[in-house]
Protein backbone atom coordinates (compact mmCIF):
# COMPACT_ATOMS: atom_id res chain seq x y z
CA UNK A 1 0.00 0.00 0.00
CA UNK A 2 1.45 3.68 -1.18
CA UNK A 3 2.40 6.17 1.84
CA UNK A 4 -0.65 8.60 1.01
CA UNK A 5 -3.10 5.53 0.89
CA UNK A 6 -2.16 4.19 4.44
CA UNK A 7 -1.98 7.88 5.69
CA UNK A 8 -5.71 7.74 4.05
CA UNK A 9 -6.63 4.73 6.04
CA UNK A 10 -4.76 6.27 9.60
CA UNK A 11 -7.15 9.16 8.89
CA UNK A 12 -10.21 7.29 8.53
CA UNK A 13 -9.65 4.47 11.26
CA UNK A 14 -9.03 7.62 13.44
CA UNK A 15 -12.45 9.45 12.87
CA UNK A 16 -14.15 6.36 12.80
CA UNK A 17 -12.91 5.81 16.46
CA UNK A 18 -13.24 9.25 17.21
CA UNK A 19 -16.89 8.99 16.17
CA UNK A 20 -17.09 5.75 18.43
CA UNK A 21 -16.37 7.66 21.42
CA UNK A 22 -17.97 10.50 20.79
CA UNK A 23 -21.34 8.98 20.79
CA UNK A 24 -19.94 6.83 23.89
CA UNK A 25 -19.31 9.89 25.91
CA UNK A 26 -22.61 11.15 24.35
CA UNK A 27 -24.91 8.61 25.80
CA UNK A 28 -22.84 8.44 29.05
CA UNK A 29 -23.58 12.27 29.89
CA UNK A 30 -27.12 11.90 28.38
CA UNK A 31 -27.94 8.92 31.25
CA UNK A 32 -26.13 10.97 33.62
CA UNK A 33 -28.00 13.97 32.51
CA UNK A 34 -31.50 12.22 33.07
CA UNK A 35 -30.35 11.13 36.75
CA UNK A 36 -28.51 14.51 37.53
CA UNK A 37 -30.38 14.43 40.92
CA UNK A 38 -28.61 10.92 41.69
CA UNK A 39 -25.04 11.62 41.20
CA UNK A 40 -22.64 14.04 41.76
CA UNK A 41 -19.88 15.63 39.92
CA UNK A 42 -16.89 13.47 40.90
CA UNK A 43 -19.02 10.46 39.74
CA UNK A 44 -19.94 11.68 36.57
CA UNK A 45 -16.46 12.67 36.07
CA UNK A 46 -14.74 9.65 36.83
CA UNK A 47 -18.01 7.91 34.93
CA UNK A 48 -16.86 9.76 31.57
CA UNK A 49 -13.11 8.91 31.91
CA UNK A 50 -13.56 5.22 32.50
CA UNK A 51 -16.28 4.73 29.51
CA UNK A 52 -13.76 6.73 27.42
CA UNK A 53 -11.13 4.74 28.43
CA UNK A 54 -12.75 1.85 27.93
CA UNK A 55 -13.77 2.32 24.40
CA UNK A 56 -10.43 3.47 23.56
CA UNK A 57 -8.67 -0.02 24.63
CA UNK A 58 -11.39 -1.67 23.42
CA UNK A 59 -10.88 -0.29 19.86
CA UNK A 60 -7.26 -1.11 20.69
CA UNK A 61 -8.19 -4.61 21.19
CA UNK A 62 -9.77 -4.90 18.51
CA UNK A 63 -7.56 -3.72 16.06
CA UNK A 64 -5.07 -6.69 17.67
CA UNK A 65 -7.22 -9.39 17.27
CA UNK A 66 -8.70 -8.22 13.78
CA UNK A 67 -4.16 -7.72 13.07
CA UNK A 68 -3.78 -11.69 14.59
CA UNK A 69 -6.94 -12.72 12.09
CA UNK A 70 -5.77 -11.45 9.25
CA UNK A 71 -2.12 -11.64 9.10
CA UNK A 72 -2.04 -14.71 11.41
CA UNK A 73 0.91 -12.56 13.85
CA UNK A 74 0.67 -9.93 16.20
CA UNK A 75 1.47 -6.67 14.73
CA UNK A 76 4.90 -5.26 14.27
CA UNK A 77 6.34 -1.95 15.96
CA UNK A 78 5.22 0.33 13.30
CA UNK A 79 1.91 -1.09 13.02
CA UNK A 80 1.36 -1.63 16.71
CA UNK A 81 2.39 2.31 17.08
CA UNK A 82 -0.08 3.38 14.44
CA UNK A 83 -3.09 1.35 16.43
CA UNK A 84 -1.90 3.24 19.55
CA UNK A 85 -2.34 6.63 17.63
CA UNK A 86 -5.38 5.96 16.06
CA UNK A 87 -7.10 4.21 19.15
CA UNK A 88 -5.69 7.13 21.04
CA UNK A 89 -7.62 9.24 19.22
CA UNK A 90 -10.73 8.30 20.57
CA UNK A 91 -9.72 9.72 24.30
CA UNK A 92 -9.59 12.99 22.41
CA UNK A 93 -13.19 12.86 21.96
CA UNK A 94 -13.75 13.78 26.02
CA UNK A 95 -11.83 16.66 26.55
CA UNK A 96 -13.89 19.69 27.14
CA UNK A 97 -16.70 17.33 28.64
CA UNK A 98 -14.55 16.30 31.09
CA UNK A 99 -12.60 19.74 31.10
CA UNK A 100 -16.68 21.09 31.88
CA UNK A 101 -17.20 18.27 34.69
CA UNK A 102 -13.85 18.74 36.70
CA UNK A 103 -15.41 22.62 36.88
CA UNK A 104 -18.22 20.66 38.06
CA UNK A 105 -16.38 18.59 40.50
CA UNK A 106 -14.56 21.57 41.60
CA UNK A 107 -17.54 23.72 42.27
CA UNK A 108 -17.31 26.39 39.41
CA UNK A 109 -20.47 24.84 37.10
CA UNK A 110 -22.72 22.95 38.62
CA UNK A 111 -23.16 19.39 37.32
CA UNK A 112 -26.85 20.24 35.50
CA UNK A 113 -25.11 22.76 32.72
CA UNK A 114 -22.13 21.02 32.63
CA UNK A 115 -24.23 17.73 31.55
CA UNK A 116 -25.89 19.86 29.29
CA UNK A 117 -23.22 21.72 27.56
CA UNK A 118 -21.40 18.59 27.47
CA UNK A 119 -24.32 16.67 25.15
CA UNK A 120 -24.22 19.77 22.92
CA UNK A 121 -20.27 19.43 22.51
CA UNK A 122 -21.09 15.87 21.78
CA UNK A 123 -23.79 16.97 19.42
CA UNK A 124 -22.06 19.52 17.89
CA UNK A 125 -18.75 17.44 17.44
CA UNK A 126 -20.46 14.63 15.37
CA UNK A 127 -22.74 17.23 13.69
CA UNK A 128 -19.24 19.12 12.40
CA UNK A 129 -18.25 15.55 11.05
CA UNK A 130 -21.01 14.05 9.91
CA UNK A 131 -21.06 17.50 7.35
CA UNK A 132 -17.00 17.87 6.92
CA UNK A 133 -17.43 14.05 5.76
CA UNK A 134 -20.46 14.96 2.83
CA UNK A 135 -18.96 18.30 2.20
CA UNK A 136 -15.57 16.54 0.97
CA UNK A 137 -17.90 14.32 -1.68
CA UNK A 138 -18.30 15.55 -5.09
CA UNK A 139 -22.09 15.20 -5.75
CA UNK A 140 -24.52 18.24 -5.95
CA UNK A 141 -25.48 20.22 -2.80
CA UNK A 142 -29.05 18.67 -2.81
CA UNK A 143 -27.57 15.33 -2.79
CA UNK A 144 -24.90 16.60 -0.14
CA UNK A 145 -27.84 17.92 1.95
CA UNK A 146 -29.96 14.71 1.81
CA UNK A 147 -27.48 12.81 2.79
CA UNK A 148 -26.02 15.00 6.14
CA UNK A 149 -30.08 14.64 6.70
CA UNK A 150 -29.56 10.72 6.60
CA UNK A 151 -26.39 10.96 9.16
CA UNK A 152 -28.60 12.89 11.46
CA UNK A 153 -31.02 10.87 11.73
CA UNK A 154 -29.16 7.65 11.56
CA UNK A 155 -26.98 9.28 14.49
CA UNK A 156 -30.41 10.29 16.37
CA UNK A 157 -31.17 6.48 16.29
CA UNK A 158 -28.01 5.60 17.20
CA UNK A 159 -29.00 7.86 20.60
CA UNK A 160 -32.27 6.74 20.73
CA UNK A 161 -31.07 2.89 20.86
CA UNK A 162 -28.13 4.15 23.62
CA UNK A 163 -31.14 5.71 25.74
CA UNK A 164 -33.61 2.65 25.18
CA UNK A 165 -30.67 0.53 26.37
CA UNK A 166 -29.89 2.44 29.86
CA UNK A 167 -34.03 2.43 29.93
CA UNK A 168 -34.49 6.28 29.22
Amino acid sequence: MARSDRASEERADALKERVYATFTGLAIVLVQHSNVAHIDAARATVTLLVGIVAITAAGLVADVIAHLAVHEAFPDRAEAGRMVRVSGTALASAALPLVLLALAWAGVLELEPALRISSIVYLATLGVIGYAAVRRTRIAWWKQLLALGILVALGAIVVLLQQLAHGH
